[in-house]
């Protein structure tokens, strides 16, 4: 398997269908998870609804990149989100992270292999797969505090 495949499909596990790494996804941690407890507080951190937001807000910057535009995400706006209001707006919003998630999955499986040698936007970022695997890195941290968290709000 070529290496860009096999990142692509590492992405696919963390986000979409695997179990390998955690015995779980994002999406069968989401998918059925109502939006009253997505937004629930447990003390002072994240609640599971912006580690989610968090995550896309990073796949999408990234993804903008592969399909050939600029790298336009700061880390400072990272977790403002507005709160979500419905829990139609919840379902929305899973629909598009989840179509997301698979569009980011397909660009990196069309990279050439030899781009991911490049550098990625600017030489002190490393290259496209320093930085796609960071992305698969930073995807499994944030599940990890996403399970605990919705464990903490008794939602099993």
């Amino acid at each position: 398997m070529k290496k860009n495949q096999e990142l692509a499909n590492r992405f696919r596990e963390v986000l979409l269908n695997g179990t390998w790494v955690a015995n779980t996804n994002y999406k069968h941690q989401l998918e059925n998870l109502p939006l009253e407890i997505a937004q629930k507080k447990v003390g002072d951190l994240n609640t599971v609804a912006i580690l989610a937001q968090h995550v896309h807000y990073y796949i999408k910057g990234v993804s903008e990149v592969l399909k050939g535009g600029a790298l336009e995400i700061k880390d400072a706006y990272s977790f403002y989100f507005s709160p979500l209001t419905s829990e139609s707006e919840w379902k929305t919003f899973l629909k598009t992270f989840f179509n997301d998630a698979e569009e980011f999955a397909t660009l990196v499986a069309q990279i050439p292999e030899n781009m991911l040698y490049n550098d990625f936007v600017d030489k002190k970022y490393g290259t496209y797969q320093r930085n796609i695997e960071g992305m698969i890195e930073h995807c499994y941290y944030h599940l990890g505090q996403l399970v605990l968290i919705k464990k903490m709000t008794a939602y099993n």
